[in-house]
Parts: structure tokens; C-alpha cells; sequence
């Protein structure tokens, strides 16, 4: 069982493509990586970003499908929109199924992306998404809105929902997710109590990447299921695990390997 992340590099451990790899590894997945950006980042502060150019991007995509068959991806840190215009390419030429988690700012609240993301996201690659998992800052950049509760993130998901599934978390919406179908025009709530913790760099990236990896579950247990009928049960066994790890977080970041036992 195999999934794959698009994402950026954070070599403090806690975020991108560092915690994709240990969330999917956690789940019986194996992960690939093809990395859009290099940061120079820790729990607490963003230093400076360097992307990764668009060929070289490229050439890691070609690379892991010349040896492997992949349904499920993720994306996270997509630096530009040449790079979304790309990540769009790939999706169709491999016939992907993405959960793209918009990374536009890092948990320590430094900018990672160019302004311009949001549209790019909604010009190129959310119409041929899966599932989108904003948290609200994300929410409002890609709705237009500004939101200050619950019912301003349903409002928001209903105007994000026109282009694919949504999903905006709810860490800042105490601990509320709203959850738009798009196919059943279907709004709904998941609620998952929080925890008052310093050990939250990465959530969004460990999300997206459990959802991605849940997918693949499902799928492999019942090659006939539906994407859209798995995507509930991939959301919500998600959200407990994230709920598990920052639970057991440490170093400032959350702990996808909090089920580990020495051997």
C-alpha cells in the first residue's frame, strides 16, 4: 500500500513532508515524497523558504511512477503557481486523487507561500480535488470571508464547496470541523475536543496526511468503494489520530508515532 506527498521539506522534523512520512508509515502506508520547497524552519519560527524548481519537481513525480502504481496523494507547501500548474498536470496525467492541505502559513503564524496561492489553488487544482482541508486563516483566503464563527465557516465552506470537498478544521473554531459534500451538497459538523498544547506544529500536514492514507486503507480493504462514501470514514479516523498525537506530542510538534513500541 502505497501514497504519495507533495509537499515541502522542514528539517526541524515536525511538519511537511517529515511528518506526511511518519503519519502515512503509521498507518501501514508506505509514503512517497516528492518535495516542492526546501524551508528553513523549527516549531517557532520560519526563516526563509527556497523552492524547488518546477522540472526538478517534475522529474521526482516521473521518478515514483516509473516504478509504482499510486492512486492516493496529498500536497501540502506548493510555493507558487507554476508549481500548482504543474501538481495540476501530474494529477491528470497519473489520474491522482489529492487531499490538498492549502499551506499558505506556518503554525509559528511566518508566511511560506506567495500571495497569490489562493487563486492559483482555485484557477488550477481544487476542481480536480478530493477533499480541501483549510484551516480558517486558509478558509478565508480561499472563500473571500472573514470568519469569525461557526456560521461564518459554513458560509465559507458552501462558497470553497463550488469547486470540490471541504474540509475546514476546527483548532480555531473550538474544535468544530465543517465538513461540506459536494456531490450531496451536504453540510455537516465533526466535533473533536481540543488540547491545550505547545506540541501543534504540524497538525495541518499530519491531517491531510492520515486522510491520504486512510484512503488507501479503504480502497485496498474494498477495491469497489467509493472515494466519496470513504471519505467520511477516512475524516473522522483522522481526526482522532491527529487528536492521538498531539495528545502525545513532544518538541514542540505532534507525535504520529505515539503507537510505536521498541523492539
Amino acid at each position: 500500500m502505497i501514497g504519495l506527498t507533495i509537499a515541502g521539506f522542514d528539517p526541524s522534523g515536525g511538519a511537511g513532508i517529515s511528518t506526511d512520512i511518519k503519519t502515512m508509515a503509521a498507518h501501514g502506508v508506505h509514503a512517497c515524497a516528492a518535495v516542492t520547497a526546501l524551508t528553513a524552519q523549527n516549531p517557532k519560527k520560519v526563516f526563509s523558504v527556497e523552492p524547488v524548481s518546477t522540472t526538478y519537481i517534475s522529474e521526482q513525480i516521473d521518478s515514483i511512477f516509473d516504478e509504482y502504481t499510486i492512486k492516493y496523494s496529498k500536497t501540502g507547501l506548493l510555493y507558487s503557481k507554476e508549481i500548482i500548474q504543474l501538481v495540476s498536470k501530474k494529477v491528470d496525467e497519473y489520474n491522482l486523487s489529492i487531499v490538498v492541505d492549502p499551506v499558505m502559513v506556518a503554525s509559528a503564524g511566518d508566511a511560506l507561500a506567495k500571495m497569490e496561492i489562493a487563486d492559483a489553488l482555485k484557477k488550477y487544482l481544487l476542481e480536480k480535488t478530493l477533499l480541501v482541508t483549510p484551516n480558517v486563516s486558509e478558509a478565508e483566503k480561499l472563500s473571500g470571508m472573514k470568519i469569525e464563527s461557526v456560521e461564518d465557516a459554513k458560509e465559507a465552506a458552501y462558497k470553497i464547496g463550488e469547486y470540490c470537498n471541504v474540509m475546514i478544521t476546527g483548532g480555531h473554531l473550538n474544535g468544530t470541523n465543517i465538513i461540506y459534500n459536494k456531490e450531496k451538497d451536504e453540510l455537516s459538523t465533526l466535533h473533536q475536543d481540543l488540547i491545550k498544547s505547545d506540541n501543534l506544529h504540524g497538525t495541518g500536514c499530519s491531517l491531510s496526511a492520515a486522510i491520504c492514507a486512510n484512503l488507501v486503507l479503504l480502497n485496498n480493504n474494498d477495491k469497489n468503494s467509493k472515494d466519496e462514501d470513504n471519505l467520511k470514514i477516512a475524516i473522522k479516523k483522522s481526526t482522532k489520530f491527529i487528536y492521538e498525537s498531539v495528545k502525545n506530542g513532544r518538541y514542540g510538534t505532534l507525535n504520529p508515532n505515539f503507537n510505536s513500541k521498541l523492539l
